[in-house]
């Protein structure tokens, strides 16, 4: 069966575009203490501000075709696990690949795949030569898959938190 909101799929796992359905997701996922250190503070403390970030936020309100934050299910299941996607960074002038796993799906190597299925997606769909990552540097769990990527430590930028830059 075709679905429209369907970006790519791989062997175990379907990346998909945000629905206002998944708000209780979002909320999960943006309240996880390591997604807070890593990622940041969204601001979401309610449905409500879930179905709002969704709706007009920066993972759903990309300025370019094909960028923003999908969701990653499980096929066998239709279970949400993480995020995945591309994001423009227009103060840096860079895409950037992020992902972010449910703490009780990590280590079964959903990001990594689901990592790999968007960089495939952002060079032969989108035509993106330059995908970059961006991470707080002791966050080694992202470094991992960003260097299984093949990007590479290229410097650190000096923000309110460092980020490390791999390109």
């Amino acid at each position: 069966m075709y679905r429209s909101d369907i970006i790519v799929e791989t062997e175990r796992l379907r990346l998909r575009t945000l629905r206002p359905s998944d708000a209780a997701f979002v909320l999960e996922l943006t309240s996880d203490p390591d997604f807070v250190r890593y990622i940041g503070d969204k601001g979401l403390r309610s449905l409500d501000d879930a179905r709002a970030f969704i709706a007009s936020g920066p993972w759903t309100c990309q300025p370019r075709e094909g960028y923003g934050q999908f969701v990653v299910e499980r096929r066998v299941d239709d279970l949400s696990v993480g995020l995945c996607g591309l994001l423009h960074r227009p103060k840096l002038d860079v895409t950037d690949i992020g992902l972010a796993v449910l703490a009780e799906h990590r280590g079964h190597g959903y990001a990594s795949e689901a990592a790999a299925a968007i960089f495939a997606y952002a060079r032969s769909t989108l035509d993106l030569a330059h995908i970059v990552g961006l991470t707080i540097p002791g966050n080694a769990a992202s470094i991992r898959i960003l260097e299984k990527l093949g990007l590479r430590f290229d410097h650190l930028l000096e923000h309110d938190t460092p980020i490390a830059i791999y390109r």
